[in-house]
């Protein structure tokens, strides 16, 4: 898979006039001032402080909070049961605002924000009403883009320096947990989250297999979804378990019919037969911070499981 570099984001982001300006809006910004900020869906004049921020996707929770914004409305993913828990008790002062396909327009203009950070990918067909209540920026993609989203949304919020800075860290931290594992690469993980209605692995393109695999993690061959154009996840079915298999297995659920589903499999035979659980190497993470976090802080939480589990 193709991987970019945080100076090779940066200057993507640069020459796309994402960035608006070179340097974070000094917070002393003159009332009313504003910057272009150029994104998905065209170029928008954005406030160059902004202070009212409603967000409408369970990344852009993850990169306000990680850059010192806490949002006065967010979307909410809609099978979670509340704000992520990874984030602290800031999240607690968010209003909802609706869940990720569904934003609720009456609540999010009652709010009076002055910045709206959404997803071409979830919320194409709002963006005029949006774009009506408020400035609003939306990233292309979800998953596969998360760092390049990040650095967007870093910009539109005026915290572009802070946003790379924190980038890079992160960047730093995930080689450093490759060296502390040792030949990361002969390591080969399975990822794998249950749904309501399915069991999904995770690929290379999805944003935990980016963080694996920026740790320098090998990965199984069946999570590679070679030939296949979306490499982000496939479908398993409970009767074909052992395609889920590695050396090493890291497994969550979406929601509470999810770990209902969860529970009935990990208790049956066809799990239990697999090679990674006899041999104790499967572990339960959350699925907030490994699937819906999407951000700097939700990638940090998985370097930590990864150091935990694969160093000890």
């Amino acid at each position: 898979m193709r991987r970019f570099s945080t100076a090779a984001l940066i200057a993507v982001a640069l020459t796309l006039g994402v960035a608006g300006c070179a340097s974070d809006a000094p917070p002393s910004a003159p009332a009313g001032a504003t910057r272009p900020v150029t994104h998905a869906m065209g170029t928008t004049e954005v406030p160059a402080s902004p202070q009212r921020v409603v967000v409408l996707d369970t990344d852009k929770v993850d990169t306000a909070l990680s850059l010192g914004i806490v949002p006065v409305g967010a979307a909410r993913a809609g099978e979670a049961s509340g704000w992520p828990a990874y984030l602290g008790d800031k999240v607690s002062a968010m209003k909802e605002v609706g869940v990720l396909a569904e934003p609720d327009l009456e609540a999010i203009s009652a709010l009076r924000p002055d910045l709206i950070l959404g997803s071409k990918f979830r919320q194409e067909k709002f963006y005029d009403e949006l774009s009506a209540i408020a400035p609003t920026v939306f990233t292309e993609k979800v998953g596969i883009t998360w760092k390049e989203n990040f650095l967007l949304d870093g910009a539109a919020l005026g915290k572009q320096q802070q946003a790379r800075d924190l980038l890079a860290a992160y960047e730093t931290r995930a080689k450093q947990v490759g060296t502390k594992i040792g030949t990361p690469g002969d390591r080969k993980i399975s990822i794998v989250r249950f749904m309501p209605a399915e069991i999904r692995v995770y690929g290379p393109e999805s944003f935990s297999g980016i963080v694996v695999g920026d740790v320098g993690l090998g990965r199984t061959e069946r999570q590679l979804l070679a030939g296949k154009d979306d490499k982000r996840f496939d479908k398993v079915s409970p009767e074909r378990l052992a395609e889920v298999d590695g050396e090493v297995i890291f497994y969550c659920a979406y929601g509470e019919k999810a770990a209902a589903q969860q529970a009935g499999v990990t208790g049956g035979d066809l799990w239990k037969n697999l090679a990674a659980v006899k041999a104790s190497k499967v572990y339960p993470v959350t699925d907030e911070t490994w699937m819906l976090g999407i951000g700097v802080t939700a990638a940090g939480k998985i370097l930590d499981d990864l150091e935990k589990h694969l160093t000890s």
